[in-house]
């Protein structure tokens, strides 16, 4: 789940953190740079392990700061597949079942990677599994909060950075009592997690703990 990653950066330290450790200071920077961010094809940055080389710090002209390349490693989230994971149901959809490991939200069971039969209540907005049994079928609701075990099938990177400036558009005048056409942030557009993991729970073993300490 948590693997050790080699990285190197040039870090940039104010004047006003010179009275503090070298070490100190470049590992309030890292952090303060990486910590909770997803890096593209990495995967979630968590905290600094340590700091394996400093090389000569540099003060550039028109800059009181020192500029230090270290080299680190840092600790990372990121599941290989086929990993068993347990987590928290954060809320269900249409689209699947939402999991949160509580420091990481971007985890979906889409609805064919579920205990089969499934179906989805739009009354509860829940999925459930159509247990059958000698007696009948009985619905084991994936309520919200459950804990859930689930295996790690695939995984997604969207790459964020910025792409450079957008094309120029002819802003045209509204017409007196026209609505001003909404932004893509005011029209509620879904914003694209950088790193999303899809799981599987359609296995003997898989789903909700509950189902299987009983």
């Amino acid at each position: 789940m948590f693997v050790l990653v080699e990285m190197v950066d040039t870090v940039r330290i104010p004047p006003w953190n010179f009275q503090k450790k070298l070490n100190d200071a470049i590992t309030e920077e890292l952090n303060k740079k990486l910590a909770n961010k997803v890096v593209y094809k990495v995967g979630l940055c968590v905290c600094l392990y340590d700091i394996t080389k400093l090389d000569d710090s540099y003060i550039f002209p028109g800059d009181g700061a020192s500029h230090t390349k270290v080299d680190f490693r840092y600790v990372v989230f990121h599941p290989f597949l086929d990993e068993i994971l347990v987590g928290k149901i954060k809320y269900c959809s249409q689209e699947g079942v939402y999991v949160t490991m509580g420091f990481f939200d971007d985890i979906l069971i889409p609805p064919e990677s579920l205990q089969q039969p499934a179906k989805f209540d739009e009354t509860e907005q829940v999925w459930l599994w159509e247990y059958e049994t000698d007696e009948g079928a009985h619905d084991l609701y994936m309520d919200q909060g459950e804990e859930i075990r689930f295996r790690v099938t695939d995984e997604v990177f969207l790459d964020t950075s910025p792409s450079g400036p957008a094309p120029a558009t002819v802003d045209t005048p509204t017409l007196p009592g026209q609505p001003k056409p909404p932004t893509p942030e005011e029209s509620g557009q879904k914003k694209e997690p950088p790193y999303t993991l899809i799981g599987t729970i359609c296995e003997p073993g898989l789903g909700l703990l509950s189902w299987w300490n009983n």
